[in-house]
């Protein structure tokens, strides 16, 4: 008989879901009791090799498939960097203004903006599958705190970065709070899918 394999420690990432460490361990549990099992050198080294193959594919996660939980610092970071791509282009072009005094001047279609805005923002999170997304630690304990970082995070970037580069006057506040919207559109889709494409 001989020894178990004793190379290749099992992965260490806390975040991967208990379903799957568990089965990441039955299996190597499997190939341990394989390599009891045989008696040639070279039977040994290809259980060995079939080993660290599957500790191999265990670490290396996929973009898509990924169970979500939680929100912290790097997934705001994340969501910034995302609306912050987004939203450059709605800096710079006059559209963006001219779509915002339309908006400042129809307050149905203003709030019906935001409303969609926020409708497609929970529906990528939490209803296209893109990423299983799950809600832990609500605020309120019902409000998902990842719905309100990003929502939040495109919403005050485009607020300071139109106001620092000169594209909203806010002695006109209603007028500024129409281009707001426009550029938070955009911005909080890109803050969404830069928070969940990567996963966490």
């Amino acid at each position: 008989m001989v020894a178990s394999v004793t190379d290749d420690s099992h992965p260490s990432d806390s975040s991967r879901p208990s379903s799957d460490r568990d089965d990441l361990e039955r299996l190597l549990s499997e190939f341990d009791a394989l390599a009891e099992t045989v008696d040639s050198p070279r039977e040994r080294e290809r259980v060995r090799s079939a080993r660290r193959a599957a500790v191999v594919a265990a670490a290396e996660a996929p973009v898509f498939g990924k169970v979500i939980r939680g929100y912290d610092r790097s997934d705001l970071a994340e969501a910034f960097v995302g609306c912050v791509l987004f939203g450059i282009p709605m800096f710079v072009e006059g559209g963006t203004n001219e779509v915002g005094h339309f908006l400042a001047t129809h307050p149905i279609s203003l709030v019906g903006t935001l409303v969609g805005a926020v409708g497609l923002i929970v529906g990528i999170l939490y209803v296209a599958d893109i990423q299983d997304v799950r809600v832990q630690d609500p605020f309120f304990g019902f409000l998902p705190r990842r719905l309100v970082g990003v929502l939040g995070v495109s919403f005050l970037t485009a607020v300071v970065v139109m106001t620092a580069w000169g594209r909203i006057e806010w002695s006109q506040p209603i007028f500024a709070l129409g281009d707001v919207v426009v550029a938070f559109v955009p911005m909080s889709l890109g803050a969404a899918l830069g928070d969940i494409l990567p996963g966490t």
